[in-house]
This record gives structure tokens, sequence and C-alpha cells, in this order.
């Protein structure tokens, strides 16, 4: 009979036992009680960390003691003698960062970090090899993403230009070596030690400084002249209650339904050899489900942590509600109702996903990008076969997913209904899929995962290889959509291949950008393939002969401007000085996943794109029809200006300008004035029409600040 999993002690477990007898009380394993008391004081003393220690009331330095102090107070507490692995590795590689040149400190950096943490997996796996007991490899993994990506971080702000860089990598470029204080606060700090999320220096500091509350935060902790405007900074505890309490349904679940569905069941004989296949998919599916459950408690209960801090509040939306999901790691319904594979591997540790795309994806060749990807997340997972097998497949599931999209998705977009059969279809086979890919990954052994996949058939791999190379020889699929010949972006670029002058990247990026956004909806996702560099260079072969005269022309008028765009000099870090807001990336945008990377339904695209259209149509109109009111309505203020300065003057010299400007304003009676200054009554107008004229400019002065308010006026 299949046996259900206990919550065993373990015995290679080096942290306090104060509290064995709570977890002799709940049944839980000492491990996970200790784990639990310092995640949940970490949730109280966040608020006083907020509160208490608020920028405005301590100094920096202050909160960076208190948070490093903290974190570390909870890494002894936990794991005992181990928590010097936690002292060690940073410790190192801030001496590396501190002595190699700014050039190569990223590739030093990453071998140090990573041999030192694949040492602690494999002692680990030798010691106690297959366990779950809470172990010092999880803060060390986090810690590894902490001091690598702090220094391709300092790589970029120090060596590589801006056009050289992505927009996340600009946002997170650090052109200020961090102090000792800073540096160690960064890594130990108790808001994301035992199970993060990841935090990127820059956001972390910013955050210390107070300068998270700028509404368009400075580079590198440096204010721009007092400029920038501060923003209300919410309450956090809606956002904290509402994810405490998902947190404890997903530890329900958990508890409730693992012992239904135990994972060491799927390599006993029994199972294997006595049960049907499509028992076997819904048994991979069920348990690598729940196992699922631990790590949303974990990753929701931190992201509570961080938030309650303080930590990742990113401003309001357009409705005006506060949004704090700087460094949210889950999303629980977008991956488990996700309609492919790849947007459930973008909803599913975010903060890892934008460490690997950081480090790996954005800066190696494309066609590499995914194997080199999945493999360096592979090792950072350990050494256990089961990681590799979860990889393997997943990156052959996720190139399947993306050529098959390509040769169906367009066959199901006639009628709503197509539409929903479709992305019902698809979310029901990712739901299969997870469970084939990933129960290796919980598994961790290489013969029982293999034995379980040959039971299988191996059907899901063969089903993949056959759509990656054998259906697209006999299936046409989306036709692909060239960009316009004849656009006014690919003349501009043209203009590079007649002159002598060159056009940096940075100037390219504009009319690329443009020529993509307006055959995104038709191009299937295998079109991102074609690079920047590939566009530029197919521009350059237009024939300079079929350009119009006027086309000619501009082109000579770009060269000369040419002179300006060329790429500014290597500068030291000293002559680099911090961008102006305006050019500054948000955070939120910086970290979070492009919507058109993601294979979802275009649809809700195309509508919003066509609403800002319309809106900017009329934002225009309203401008032009507004600029023309107040412009009418500055020069009658003129006009009554001068009347003021000469009340006196003769009918016959202003009654004209003044029957000109009374026209469709205000009619006033000025047969009664005679030349001689007065009235019919023989009363003098000169301080009634000054009065009169007071009241008109006092008048004109309160009407055009309530026009000019309206948002819309230049």
């Amino acid at each position: 009979m299949l046996e259900s999993p206990k919550f065993i002690e373990n015995d290679f477990y080096d942290g306090s036992r104060v509290f064995t007898w709570l977890a002799d009380m709940v049944g839980l394993s000492v491990d996970l009680v200790n784990f639990l008391i310092c995640q949940i004081s970490a949730l109280f003393l966040a608020s006083l960390f907020r509160s208490l220690l608020h920028p405005s009331k301590v100094s920096s330095e202050v909160r960076h003691v208190f948070a490093l102090s903290l974190g570390l107070t909870f890494g002894y507490f936990c794991f005992g003698q181990q928590a010097i692995h936690i002292a060690g590795l940073p410790a190192i590689c801030y001496i590396v960062i501190r002595t190699q040149d700014p050039r190569i400190v990223q590739r030093s950096v990453m071998l140090v970090a990573m041999s030192y943490l694949l040492c602690i997996h494999l002692m680990r796996q030798l010691y106690d090899y297959g366990s779950y007991a809470l172990d010092i490899t999880g803060p060390l993994m986090i810690i590894t993403q902490k001091v690598t990506s702090l220094a391709f971080s300092i790589h970029d702000g120090f060596v590589r230009q801006d056009e050289d860089m992505t927009k996340a990598q600009q946002y997170h470029a650090i052109r200020k070596m961090p102090s000792a204080l800073e540096y160690f606060s960064y890594v130990w700090h108790f808001q994301s030690l035992m199970a993060g999320p990841l935090v990127f220096y820059k956001d972390y500091i910013e955050f210390v400084e107070g300068y998270n509350l700028l509404k368009c935060p400075p580079r590198n902790g440096n204010p721009d002249n007092g400029k920038t405007e501060l923003i209300v900074e919410p309450s956090p505890t809606k956002t904290v209650i509402r994810k405490v309490i998902g947190s404890l349904v997903c530890a329900f679940i958990f508890m409730k339904f693992v012992k239904l569905y135990p994972v060491k069941n799927m390599k006993e004989d029994d199972f294997i050899n006595a049960t049907s296949i499509p028992y076997k998919f819904w048994y991979a599916m069920m348990a690598t489900t729940c196992i699922r459950f631990k790590y949303y408690h974990a990753w929701l209960l931190a992201d509570a942590i961080c938030n309650n801090s303080g930590l990742g509040f990113t401003g309001y939306d357009k409705d005006g509600n506060a949004k704090w999901d700087l460094i949210s790691n889950i999303n629980v319904l977008s991956f488990e109702f996700a309609s492919n594979f790849r947007d459930a591997i973008n909803n599913w540790n975010c903060g890892t996903n934008r460490w690997l795309r950081t480090l790996v994806y954005e800066r190696v060749p494309k066609k590499y990008g995914t194997l080199l990807t999945f493999a360096l997340s592979a090792v950072w997972h350990g050494f256990y076969p089961g990681y590799y097998l979860t990889f393997a497949t997943g990156a052959v599931v996720v190139t399947a997913a993306r050529t098959g999209r390509r040769l169906f998705r367009h066959r199901f977009q006639s009628t709503q209904f197509t539409r929903m059969f479709y992305d019902i279809l698809t979310c029901v086979t990712t739901r299969i899929v997870m469970g084939y890919a990933t129960f290796p990954f919980v598994l961790l052994e290489l013969m029982g995962s293999i034995n379980l996949y040959l039971r299988f058939y191996l059907c899901l791999h063969i089903i993949s290889l056959v759509t990656i190379f054998i259906l697209p020889l006999f299936i046409r699929g989306e036709k692909r959509v060239k960009p316009p010949s004849n656009s006014s972006e690919e003349v501009e670029l043209s203009a590079k291949s007649s002159g002598t002058a060159t056009l940096p990247q940075a100037a390219l990026e504009p009319a690329v950008e443009t020529v993509q956004t307006k055959t995104t909806d038709l191009k299937s996702e295998d079109n991102e393939e074609q690079t920047e560099e590939q566009l530029v260079k197919r521009n350059n072969k237009l024939p300079q002969q079929h350009l119009h005269p006027l086309q000619q022309q501009q082109q000579e008028q770009q060269q000369q401007k040419n002179i300006i765009l060329q790429p500014r000099p290597q500068q030291s870090p000293q002559q680099v000085k911090p961008r102006s807001p305006p050019q500054q990336t948000s955070a939120h945008d910086a970290n979070r996943v492009p919507h058109d990377q993601c294979e979802m339904d275009q649809l809700s695209s195309k509508l919003k794109e066509k609403f800002e259209a319309e809106t900017k149509n009329i934002e225009e109109f309203i401008d032009k029809t507004v600029t023309k009111t107040v412009s009418g309505i500055v020069e009658f203020k003129d006009d009554l200006m001068r009347d003021i300065e000469f009340p006196k003057l003769k009918l016959g010299a202003v009654s004209a300008p003044l029957d000109a400007t009374a026209v469709g304003l205000r009619k006033r009676n000025i047969s009664t004035i005679h030349d001689n200054g007065s009235d019919a009554s023989g009363h003098a107008v000169g301080e009634q029409s000054e009065a009169f004229l007071k009241k008109e400019i006092e008048v004109i002065n309160a009407v055009v600040p309530a026009v000019l308010s309206n948002g819309h006026a230049k």
C-alpha cells in the first residue's frame, strides 16, 4: 500500500532546538517551526522598521545596521554554525568587487559565487541526500543572486554605454561603489534573507535612504537638485493582510493534500507497474501542484514582510490604487491558469526570472538564450539529476510551444467561440505538460525519473520534437508580414549608407521600434529572432536612386545633424552624471516582463492602442481650441492694459481698437464720451474707466489659469 509522508526530525539540522516542544505539539519538524517563527517575527518587526525607523526619523546608517543585524540573528537561529557560510560567501565576493577591474568584475564574482554555492550543494548531497529539511543552501542561493546582480550592475555602470544596454540594465546600472555597510546590509537584510525575494541593489538602497518615495527616483541615491516631488506613501496594511491570508490558505492546502499525493510514491514499483498512463498523468499533475503550494506559502509571506517594511512600493495606478508589486515573487492565479508554458514560467519565481533575464538572456546571442538560461538555472539549483531533466524538458517544451503557436493559433481566431476553445484547450494542456515536465524536479532522482518517463513512453518529448522539426514541413504557419519598405523610418535609416557620418545605435532604436510596433499584431513569435541590426542592415541596402528628391534633401539634413548624434566618449565614474527624471525608467517597468514578450491574446492590446489613438486625437483638438481661446483672451487683456495706460486719449484714436476688441466679447457704451474726457453729466471718466478696466483684468486673470489648468493647453 502506498504510504503517506510524515514530517520527521532531521539529524543533520544544526539550527536552534529551543522550540522542539512546539514542533512536537503541532506535528512539524523543528526546522520548519524555526523558519515560521523567524518569518512571523520579521513580519511584525517590519512594521516597526517602517514606522519607528522611517527615513524621515533616522539616518540611513541606522536602518542599514538594524536590517543586517536582524538578518544575521535570524540566520544563526535557523542554521547554527552553518551560518558561517552566510558571512563567508558575500565577504569573499566583496573583496573581489573592490579589487577587480570593472571590465571583468562581473565574471569574477559569478565564478566565485557559483563555485562557493556549488560546493555547498555538493556537501549537502553527500551528507543529506534527497532531504527537504531547511538548509543553508536556500539563503546562499538568494545571496548568490544578490552579489552577482550587483557585480553586473557595477560593470554596466562603469564600463558600458547606455545605448548598448537594455532598459532594465540602464535602470539597474550602478556608478558608485557600495560601501561595506551598504553592501552587507543589502546582502543580509532580514526581509529577504530566509526566502527571498530578490531585491536589486539600486531598489534596496533607494528604499533604505527614502528615495523610493520620490516621484522620479534619482540614480544611485542622488536627489536631482530638489526638483523631484514627494508622493504620499500609502499604508501597506491591506496588501499585507491579503498576502498573509493567501499564504495561510496555501499552507492549509499543502498540509491537506500533500498526504493524498506524496511525491515519493511515483518511484515505487507499485505505482509504476500497476497504474495506467492517464492516472500517472493525473498523479504527476496533482503531486507537483501540491508541492507548489509550499512555495506559494513561503513566497507570499516573504513578500508580505517586504511590503510591511515599505519595500516594494512602485507608485499608484490610473485608478489611484497603490501598487506593491516591485519585488513580488509569484502570481498564483496567473501561473495556475496560464495558457502556455512560457507564461507560466514568467509568473513563477519572478525574482529568479528577472535575475536570469538580466544576467544571461539579454547578454548572450539570442539563438542560445533559452538554452543557456535553463542551464544556469539548473546549476544554480544544485546537482540533483532531477533538476537537469526538468530544465532540459522545459527547454524542449518551450521551443515546441512557440512553434505550435505559430502553426495553429491563427486558425482559432476567427470567432469568439473558437478563441475561447483555444484558450481552454491550451490551459488544460499546459497543466498536463507542467506535471509531466516538473515531477523530476521534486523527485530529484535520476533512475526514478527515467523509469517513470519510460512508462510514459516519452510521449510528450516525442510530440515536442515532431512539432519542432516535422510539422513545419507540412503545415503552413502564420504568415510573416515585413515592414513597409517606403516608410519614413527606413528612409531615415538608409541615410547611413550614403553619408560619411554614422548613426549610433541609440538613434536607430526609435525607428526600429516604430517599424516593429506596426507589425506586432500580425507577426508570430519566432519573428523575434530578427534583431535590430538585421533591420538596419536591410535598410542600408535600399537603392538611393529610388528615393524622392525631398527624401534625399531630408537625408542631407539628417547627415548634418549626425554630428551631435555620435556616441559620447568613455567617461570615468566621477564624470557620470545622473539622468534627468524624464529619461528614467521606473522600477516597475524595468522589472516586469513586457506584455509583447508573453504568448497571450493580443485583442486587448489592439483595443488599447485604438483607444489611446482616439484619446490622442481628442487631446490635440482640445489643445488647439484652448490655445486659440487663451490667445484671444490674452490679446484682449493687452488691449485693456493699454487703455489703463492711456485713459485720456481722443475718442478718434481709440474708438477703432475698442470696437474691434469688443466684438463677440462685451459691448461697452462709449457714445457719450466727449473729446474733453467727460461724460454727459460732466463727471470725469478717468477714474471710472480705470476702475472698470481693473475689474475686467481681474476677471481675465481668474479665467486664464482655470483654462490652462485643464491639462491639455500648452
